[in-house]
């Protein structure tokens, strides 16, 4: 169906009104920081955009400017919200000129949503300094470069400074601690390993020595029981773990019956009866009948003797409880000299950087 000319005309109308309020919508403008300058100074071209906040917005990154006129850079600024959905943008041109006269600084384009919205024109008048070349000898040539002074009250060689002091604090208290340590003699617990006899060894050699003096039995029999005797004793001792040498004849039989078959105590029982008739009753022995005892007690040893017993004993030393106070704050000592140490040549390290960084700057 054909639209009357009516509607035609009502739609006409509203898209111009449409683009009259997009148009007004978003806009630029431009201004300048000053319309006169003097030759090498700078002077800034503002350029702000006014869209909608879904609107793209592109700013000329390279200016055409009249020769003469140099665009050092552009400086973007962060977008800002404005009322009614609108976005304002905004760059900043720097602009410079060595040569006096007048510039006519052309539109600016920028481009919103792909339409191109150019910026009034501006313009520049460029100034240059009077020079009296009539007194020419007032003026002085350039200058060579040089250096200045070093002054200490500069932060940063106040700095490096300070922490030179510290590093030589560091180093200080090292070496006051390392003194310590060396005037804290160490305690050295070495661990003794002791070669013990078997006890069967030591009472074979024992007897051994008795059999070597043989006319000590028939000169004095009480000191030949007495010496088998106390050597079957400390045998016993050593190999049962009681004490023996304490203990009498009968006493001594009746723990070796504990722990051993008691036919084989007969030998040892006559033995010890003929040795305490010998020493208490003066009883005097018949032929032979010491060389039989001598033979019990070397039997009751091999019987009774252990295999394979370990032959060195290692004996570890206790320490006392001043000896473990002056090891403990060794090892502080020790552990607080590592520190301050690599402390120290920290600081020194960073100092050195430090230094070598400001010289370099």
């Amino acid at each position: 169906m054909k639209m009357t000319w009516m509607v035609k005309v009502l739609l006409a109308l509203v898209a111009y009104h449409s683009s009259l309020i997009t148009t007004m919508a978003q806009s630029v403008e431009s201004k300048i920081s000053s319309l006169e300058m003097l030759v090498g100074e700078q002077v800034a071209i503002t350029v702000t955009a006014h869209a909608k906040d879904t609107a793209r917005v592109d700013f000329p990154r390279a200016l055409l400017m009249p020769s003469g006129i140099e665009v050092l850079e552009a400086i973007e600024e962060p977008a800002v919200e404005e009322p009614n959905g609108m976005m304002r943008h905004q760059v900043n041109y720097i602009l410079t000129s060595f040569n006096d006269t007048v510039y006519p600084l052309p539109p600016i384009p920028v481009r919103i949503s792909g339409k191109e919205y150019p910026t009034r024109q501006l313009a520049l008048q460029v100034y240059t300094v009077d020079v009296d070349t009539t007194n020419f000898e007032k003026y002085y040539g350039p200058k060579d470069v040089q250096e200045l002074p070093m002054s200490w009250k500069d932060d940063e060689w106040g700095k490096a400074l300070t922490m030179s002091f510290v590093a030589v604090a560091l180093l200080l208290l090292t070496l006051w601690i390392f003194s310590r340590l060396r005037s804290n003699k160490p305690i050295i617990a070495r661990i003794r390993i002791i070669k013990r006899m078997p006890p069967h060894q030591k009472a074979m050699k024992a007897i051994d020595e008795i059999k070597a003096e043989k006319m000590v039995s028939d000169e004095n029999p009480k000191e030949y029981y007495t010496r088998l005797t106390d050597t079957l004793r400390q045998y016993i001792n050593e190999r049962y773990g009681f004490n023996a040498m304490e203990m009498t004849s009968s006493e001594i039989i009746e723990r070796l019956m504990q722990t051993d078959d008691p036919k084989s105590l007969d030998e040892l029982r006559q033995l010890f009866t003929t040795a305490d008739l010998v020493k208490f009753a003066k009883y005097s022995t018949l032929i032979n009948e010491n060389d039989a005892n001598l033979v019990s007690a070397i039997d009751f040893i091999n019987q009774t003797k252990q295999e394979n017993v370990p032959t060195e004993e290692i004996v570890k030393p206790e320490l006392t409880q001043e000896q473990q106070q002056s090891r403990k704050l060794r090892k502080v000592l020790m552990i607080a000299v590592i520190v301050s140490a690599v402390l120290a040549l920290a600081v020194l390290g960073y100092v050195g950087w430090f230094v070598y960084d400001l010289l370099m700057y």
